[in-house]
């Protein structure tokens, strides 16, 4: 797989340090940042063990968490700076987000959310009354939910088991679901059930779930030089797993909990996303692939099967400050 990198980012060595900006004391505590088990996700470990963002000049603490839940609400608690999350479960999230959620940098376009089914099912519609395994209200819900609407369906046509995603990939494999919503490397355990198959992937819904990373308003407001140098740091780690794919790969797969043969297939279904696919994001236009189109239809699917009880004020939940003022460098 080819990693896209940022066209005009910095490379750097292996030494991490090479074309990054000089590094400045620092006088502060650590931004912690949450990230759980996603592909383009896993860069940020990168990041850490390279010396990335002490090479722009700034302390992070990434916090992993096994459950991808589990760091949404500790965010929302405000007992984080920051997470990496989708922009559906930001939308989720905003309202009861104590220190304000906003979406600061894309990482990734899903292709790789999966609905991984028994033998048995070939279709959707056959999904009707067959048990289903998911982590509820979070991403592969929201990804379950558009398939089933698209066939004039609802999640009251489906026997939900709600269960942490690593948990109901288990539980899949051990016959006690029909189907199972994961992304990876959890839908590898689900596909050692004997039969079992994809039936969907969010490469079917393109668009629908960008990764992103996204800063406390609070933090925003506060330090605002150190969430730039955050962001900084992502592009220069794209430009250093481009020099270092054989180092990065065995960084990722270390933390992911997986092979580095594992991590390569599924790399595959994730698309990094660089300086110019955010500027795109992040830019007006109608259709999924402009995140402020995105959020609208997504609010109002999530309004509409139940998801939220109202739609947020939508427009703080996006900031293109720091990717603007990024390109404006190079």
């Amino acid at each position: 797989m080819v990693l896209a990198v940022s066209c005009g980012g910095p490379a750097a060595d292996d030494s991490g340090g090479e074309g990054a900006t000089e590094p400045a004391a620092s006088t502060t505590e650590d931004i912690v940042i949450g990230y759980s088990n996603w592909p383009g996700w896993w860069p940020w470990a990168i990041a850490e063990q390279e010396g990335l963002f002490e090479a722009n000049g700034v302390d992070v603490e990434m916090r992993w968490f096994d459950g991808y839940l589990e760091s949404m609400e500790a965010f929302a608690a405000g007992q984080l700076d920051g997470n990496t999350q989708t922009l559906n479960d930001t939308i989720s999230f905003a309202a009861d987000s104590v220190n304000g959620q906003v979406a600061v940098l894309v990482n990734d376009n899903s292709a790789n959310d999966k609905i991984i089914v028994t033998e048995e099912i070939n279709s959707v519609a056959d999904l009707k009354g067959k048990k289903g395994a998911i982590e509820e209200g979070v991403v592969d819900d929201f990804l379950l939910s558009l398939a089933l609407e698209e066939e004039g369906m609802s999640r009251e046509d489906v026997e939900i088991v709600p269960l942490e995603t690593g948990e109901a990939a288990a539980a899949f494999a051990a016959g006690q679901a029909d189907a199972v919503g994961a992304f990876p490397p959890y839908w590898l355990t689900a596909l050692e059930r004997e039969g079992s198959k994809e039936l969907l992937s969010s490469a079917d819904f393109p668009g629908a779930i960008p990764d992103l990373l996204v800063m406390s308003q609070k933090i925003i407001d506060e330090r605002p030089d150190d969430v730039q140098a955050i962001v900084n740091t992502w592009f220069d780690t794209l430009a250093f797993m481009e020099a270092n794919p054989e180092k990065s790969n065995e960084i990722m797969a270390e933390r992911a909990g997986i092979s580095v043969e594992e991590l390569e297939d599924l790399l595959g279904g994730t698309r990094m996303f660089t300086l110019e696919d955010n500027l795109e994001a992040f830019s007006d236009g109608e259709g999924m692939q402009y995140m402020a189109s995105a959020a609208v239809g997504m609010a109002d699917f999530m309004v509409k099967v139940g998801f939220i009880p109202e739609a947020p004020d939508l427009e703080p939940i996006l900031d293109d400050q720091f990717v603007q003022a990024y390109a404006a460098e190079q």
